[in-house]
């Protein structure tokens, strides 16, 4: 009791002299300016620089820009999410210690709740309120919902939002907020879209909600990839951390792609944008809202890259390797050395055409497919089925065909050292080592022990973490070495790197 009393007095103390100080100051009053100072004369500029008469085409993009802009906002939301990650448990100090010596009190412990938090973008395609956003900005790495999804409208009000569905292997999610007066953006047919046409990106980066950014579509469908990226739209239209689940909007306010990932060597924008196509959206959300889960389509073939000496003298198809047993190609007497044409009618130049063309076609529908034989036309029908369960709808296989030999003389060791990461070395990344980095507290992957000298790949730094390889997850060495083996040496490589608290792509081309 008698210590309580002296610690009641020293807080009266300090209160007055808090007091008295403030009534000296207030009393002397604040900062004095110099007194007798003559206000400075000024002329500011009363006309413009150049006559809008002078840019009538100038000020009529103007104009028309902001249209769009105005137009599209209310339709972009910004996704925050949480997720519990753990317990912390504190211990209190009592408050006299800090007074009194030889006192050396506890409170009983707290429990704190360790919360991760995050940050995306969505919009809305229907007027029931659905919204479209990546899988990724709703799922932890693991793909488990997170706790709590909550989504700002451009007015400012905030929703809580339900997970309708969501589908990492295309890394789109459906939410849906109760709001009768919400303003639905339509789904574009990104089959239309051309390289230069005009795209502005919208969204949520950093933080900073109804950004808008502008560019150009810098490149659709890129053939002979097997990393991803060749199935999505790319732009020049900055897309940061944050964007992501974001619209690419063409002139007419439509959404021709969902923001998904960057290239940038930064983590963050160096121009190198992609976007899910807006086909692709359309079919997963017709999946997700009547079945729950995306179904996909399959003919179950296996397909590798056109070779110079093919018996066809055409560069464009898909060439078959391998037929899957009772998957639809082989019901419709698909060959090995089969090459595709057309599917369902329509030209196929590459396998990511053709999986576009599988993936958005009804399943049970009878299709006709075009093949080349020998070097003659040949036409086949088939019924396209559900792809089963864990089974993967094609491979590239390695350009060498089955029945020529290995090299002689080339050993496997020789064999491991021509593959395209074997100059970079690896180890487990351990949660100390993730400490002393001072990584993320959700980092997984692969730490980097050393990178061969010459090997071009100086980008990448001993402690960096590869965490994907070509959008493969990678979370452990074993990992890492069975996806470092079936990688292509013709193709170009991109990881997934994290370094410190940055993430970036870094993109490995073939020498």
């Amino acid at each position: 009791m008698k210590n309580f009393a002296k610690f009641l007095l020293f807080v009266l103390l300090v209160s007055a002299g808090i007091s008295l100080l403030y009534d000296y100051r207030l009393k002397r009053g604040g900062l004095n300016l110099p007194s007798g100072r003559k206000p400075e004369k000024y002329t500011l500029a009363s006309n413009p620089s150049v006559d809008p008469k002078q840019v009538p085409s100038l000020e009529a993009l103007n104009r028309e820009r902001r249209a769009l802009v105005k137009s599209v906002i209310p339709s972009v939301v910004a996704v925050k999410t949480s997720k519990k990650i753990g317990v912390r448990r504190e211990y209190g100090l009592d408050p006299f210690e800090l007074f009194f010596q030889n006192r050396r009190q506890f409170r009983n412990p707290r429990d704190e709740t360790l919360v991760q938090n995050s940050l995306g973008s969505g919009v809305i395609v229907t007027n029931e309120g659905h919204i479209i956003t990546n899988s990724h900005v709703v799922t932890d790495r693991e793909g488990n919902q997170v706790d709590q999804i909550e989504v700002q409208l451009s007015d400012g009000q905030t929703k809580k939002a339900q997970l309708v569905g969501a589908d990492s292997e295309v890394d789109l999610a459906v939410l849906k907020i109760d709001d009768p007066g919400v303003k639905p953006l339509k789904l574009a047919d990104s089959d239309l879209v051309q390289p230069g046409d005009f795209v502005v990106a919208i969204g949520n980066p950093f933080g900073f909600e109804e950004t808008v950014t502008d560019g150009i579509i810098s490149s659709k469908m890129r053939p002979n990839r097997t990393d991803g990226f060749g199935d999505l739209l790319q732009t020049n239209a900055a897309i940061n951390p944050g964007n992501s689940g974001g619209p690419l909007v063409n002139l007419r306010g439509e959404v021709i792609g969902i923001n998904t990932a960057i290239a940038s060597t930064t983590g963050g924008s160096q121009g190198v944008g992609f976007a899910i196509p807006s086909n692709t959206v359309r079919t997963a959300l017709e999946s997700l809202l009547k079945q729950g889960r995306i179904i996909r389509g399959y003919l179950g073939i296996q397909t590798r890259a056109l070779q110079s000496d093919d018996t066809s003298t055409e560069t464009d198809g898909v060439p078959v390797a391998g037929v899957m047993p009772g998957s639809p190609a082989a019901q419709a007497g698909v060959q090995p050395g089969d090459v595709i044409r057309k599917f369902d009618g329509r030209e196929v130049k590459n396998f990511p055409a053709l999986r576009t063309l599988v993936a958005q076609t009804q399943l049970n529908k009878q299709v006709e497919l075009e093949i080349v034989r020998n070097g003659k036309p040949l036409k086949v029908t088939t019924q396209i089925k559900e792809q089963p369960i864990d089974y993967e709808s094609a491979r590239v296989s390695p350009k060498r065909s089955p029945s020529q030999p290995q090299p002689p003389g080339q050993s496997n060791d020789q064999e491991m050292s021509n593959r395209p990461l074997a100059s970079i070395h690896v180890e487990e990344l351990t949660p100390e080592t993730a400490r002393q980095l001072d990584l993320p507290a959700n980092v997984q992957g692969v730490l980097v022990s050393g990178v061969d000298p010459d090997s071009g790949v100086a980008e990448l730094q001993k402690g960096d973490v590869i965490e994907e390889i070509n959008q493969q997850p990678v979370t452990s060495v074993a990992d890492y070495n069975k996806i470092a083996a079936a990688l292509d040496p013709s193709q170009p490589q991109v990881l997934s790197v994290c370094r410190h608290k940055m993430r970036s792509f870094l993109v490995l081309r073939p020498r």
